[in-house]
């Protein structure tokens, strides 16, 4: 945890970001790092653990983190949960929690309260029910 507290702060003192810090471990060796690099990149998706599963992803050449923890500065939001569980990481370690990070001006709460006033209307369904039943035609690697 000291490691992705200590890759918060570099996000920090470079003004990339917010506190949040990740790393990913395997077999007690850590894989992948990141930190907060939404200001840098002007890009929401650049959270922390979203930064260490890119890392960990590049350096183990794969996108299956299965057998990996990660460990991280704070409670993932939705996305990095999300982001977290794709990559098949089995332990979430984390130094702060969602009461925490609304403390200091993060709003990760209403992410898990609501869908945020967002309106969703279903399209074109048919369309991309062919799109579907072509890629399941074909070859793929699952994952």
């Amino acid at each position: 945890m000291l490691e992705a507290i200590e890759e918060a702060k570099k996000g920090i003192l470079s003004k990339e970001g917010g506190p949040f810090g990740a790393v990913v471990v395997k077999d007690g060796k850590i894989v992948g790092r990141g930190h907060n690099e939404v200001i840098k990149e002007q890009d929401p998706t650049c959270h922390g653990e979203v930064m260490a599963i890119h890392d960990a992803c590049h350096h183990l050449g794969t996108f299956d983190l299965s057998g990996c923890d990660i460990y991280t500065t704070s409670y993932p939001c939705p996305m990095c949960l999300g982001a977290i569980m794709w990559a098949n990481i089995g332990h979430v370690y984390y130094a702060c929690n969602t009461i925490d990070a609304e403390r200091i001006g993060f709003r990760d709460k209403q992410f898990y309260e609501s869908q945020h006033g967002l309106v969703f209307r279903e399209l074109e369904r048919t369309e991309g029910q062919k799109l579907f039943a072509e890629y399941q035609k074909g070859d793929h690697e699952m994952y």
